[in-house]
């Protein structure tokens, strides 16, 4: 069941007073209660003390970047979970690549029409993870277990942490050993159809995926998409 915009508090952290009026003015007229900072620092401090449901971070600030701020957010505990998007003025794949690395949930680019920005903030607030039944919080695959929980696999009794966007891509394959998903299918799946990022972005994360849990569990099948394979299967 949705969430009322209401009972949603996004936390806004920005550099440019503008940005954060004009943002902070069209959330408000939503329906949202906004918080908001003007530097990476006090974003980190400020999501500590108010726990947002949504995080809006901008990537270039002096002192913190949004990269630092948001990797330091992500360590804190109560905060692994919380959607981040980042605004940004700069197209380069590779702050998107460094963004998804440190658990960024969506890129926003600058400058952003009102309307557009609370439809993907609505998508992303939807897509928000339901905490899994008791039931499935352990899933044992071979030597691997993945706790959905917190967001951690074992390989052989060993902890392997992994950033939300890879951990999401192992479980969504893990889901049905042996299926494959084709990349379209992954893309929705863990991106949305509202998120617009590169072909590449599927490739860079599987490559993160099998450098941790190691080339044999992941398949690419040519021109389709990729499969999991139970190491003991």
């Amino acid at each position: 069941k949705a969430m009322k915009a209401k009972d949603i508090t996004i936390l806004l952290v920005d550099d440019e007073p503008d940005i954060l009026d004009i943002i902070s003015y069209n959330l408000k007229a939503e329906g949202y209660k906004v918080k908001t900072a003007s530097s990476g620092r006090e974003g980190v401090e400020k999501a500590k003390k108010v726990r947002p449901d949504l995080i809006l971070l901008d990537v270039m600030m002096p002192e913190m970047d949004g990269i630092e701020a948001c990797e330091q957010i992500r360590k804190t505990p109560g905060l692994e979970h919380t959607i981040i998007a980042f605004l940004t003025a700069r197209g380069e794949d590779y702050s998107q690549v460094a963004g998804f690395d440190v658990g960024a949930d969506d890129y926003i680019a600058k400058p952003v029409k009102p309307k557009v920005l609370t439809s993907r903030l609505k998508a992303l607030l939807r897509r928000r993870p339901l905490k899994p039944a008791k039931s499935e919080e352990r899933t044992t695959l071979g030597d691997m277990v993945i706790d959905i929980e917190r967001y951690h696999i074992e390989i052989k009794g060993k902890v392997v942490d992994l950033p939300r966007k890879e951990f999401e891509l192992l479980g969504l394959l893990a889901s049905k050993p042996g299926k494959v998903f084709t990349r379209d299918e992954i893309m929705d799946r863990i991106w949305g159809t509202q998120v617009i990022v590169g072909g590449r972005t599927i490739d860079v994360h599987i490559r993160k995926l099998r450098e941790k849990i190691g080339d044999e569990r992941i398949k690419t099948i040519k021109g389709v998409g990729y499969k999991f394979e139970d190491s003991n299967s």
